[in-house]
């Protein structure tokens, strides 16, 4: 089963954008998620047409499975 954890934010111009992290560590719990969006803000390193990402919208672990059918 393949899980992404998608960071969902709000820019300073209200667009709404989300990052994906690839197979992220089990346990993380809401507090650890939140406070790493919070650096990832300060951090100031991401921009959507040039607007900073200014607040968390939400994150979520999605979990999905993969049925090979035909695989050379």
């Amino acid at each position: 089963m393949a899980k992404t954890l998608q960071l969902s934010f709000t820019t300073a111009e209200g667009k709404q954008t989300s990052l994906t992290v690839d197979e992220p560590k089990d346990g993380l719990t809401p507090v650890e998620v939140e406070a790493a969006m919070q650096q990832i803000i300060s951090s100031g390193v991401f921009e959507v047409d040039g607007s900073p990402l200014e607040t968390v919208k939400g994150a979520r672990i999605i979990e999905r499975t993969v049925t090979e059918l035909v695989n050379e």
